[in-house]
């Protein structure tokens, strides 16, 4: 069984600046990469709001840079998942499938993934006009209409998010209310650019031929009816959970299943620490996911020397 001074799960962005940071302190991690590769920019097309590219870069390309960027310091990858963790005794054991590895630290960076709707055609469509972020993408949809969909505080920030751009934002939920908190749904209802579209689905994203969404098919709830709302962009509002099942019963979590962190990016096992998606429920961008990866690597290495 092999020790390692650092292993990172998760290869998005703030994997990757971990890794970065600690392959230049000579730490020499390994990164695992999980079962989303790259995280969610890998699942996105246009990128405009990471600092340092004024013209805008692929999501995939930006983790491919940052990835080689890692692997330039000597960054170790491997590809599969973390199935077992063992964080009750120091070395930690990490298992993905039948290896085994011994870590001094392990930073979490698994990240957390979108609630989908579970349509083939939104699969097909996302990052063509299907999207899980208002504040990544709605600059996309200036003078245009958009839906969005959900009921709950994700999907009312979204909207009103979309209102700076959209010129009008529909918002559609199963029920005949809103489950958010009173003071979103007040503004919500107040806003005279969101117009709620109550007890319906949607029931598919059109148009998987076309190559980008030009409307949605909704079904009504109590009757069954569908009918058809032209859109130029939808967006899922649903939630997101995080990837950190493996962990329960070791590490302090919320009532949703985000990692807390404490005083930078320590969890309370001594030697574990959380960046990224995977503890951040609030701003989910690129950059804080970057700046956390910062923190952790920063943390783990001031941890390693601590021990000597």
């Amino acid at each position: 069984m092999s020790m390692r001074d650092v292993v990172i799960i998760g290869s998005g962005c703030a994997g990757l600046t971990a890794a970065i940071y600690t392959s230049r302190a000579k730490l020499n991690p390994l990164v695992i990469r999980g079962h989303e590769a790259g995280g969610q920019l890998s699942l996105t097309t246009l990128v405009e709001n990471y600092p340092g590219f004024p013209k805008g870069v692929q999501g995939p390309e930006l983790i491919e840079m940052m990835q080689k960027q890692a692997t330039e310091f000597g960054t170790e990858f491997m590809e599969g998942n973390v199935t077992r963790v063992d964080l009750q005794h120091r070395p930690f054991t990490i298992e993905v499938g039948d290896k085994k590895f011994e870590t001094r630290t392990l930073i979490i960076a698994s990240g957390a993934t979108a609630k989908m709707l579970g349509l083939e055609s939104e699969k097909k469509l996302l990052g063509h006009g299907v999207s899980t972020c208002a504040t990544c993408d709605g600059y996309f949809f200036r003078d245009k209409p958009v839906i969005v969909v959900g009921g709950g505080d994700t999907a009312a920030e979204e909207a009103l998010f979309l209102t700076r751009y959209a010129t009008e934002v529909a918002l559609v939920h199963r029920r005949d209310q809103l489950r958010a908190s009173k003071i979103m749904q007040d503004r919500i209802l107040r806003h005279e650019k969101i117009k709620p579209v109550w007890n319906s689905v949607v029931a598919d994203v059109l148009d998987v031929e076309k190559g980008h969404v030009t409307g949605v098919k909704l079904k009504d709830t109590m009757t069954g009816e569908e009918t058809v709302m032209p859109t130029h962009g939808i967006f899922i509002g649903i939630g997101h959970t995080p990837t950190t099942s493996l962990f329960k019963g070791q590490l302090d979590m919320d009532s949703v299943g985000y990692l807390k962190t404490y005083g930078g990016a320590k969890t309370n096992v001594p030697g574990v620490f959380a960046a990224g998606d995977v503890q951040d429920s609030v701003y989910r961008q690129a950059v804080t996911a970057a700046g956390s990866g910062c923190m952790a690597a920063i943390d783990a290495e001031r941890f390693l020397e601590a021990e000597g």
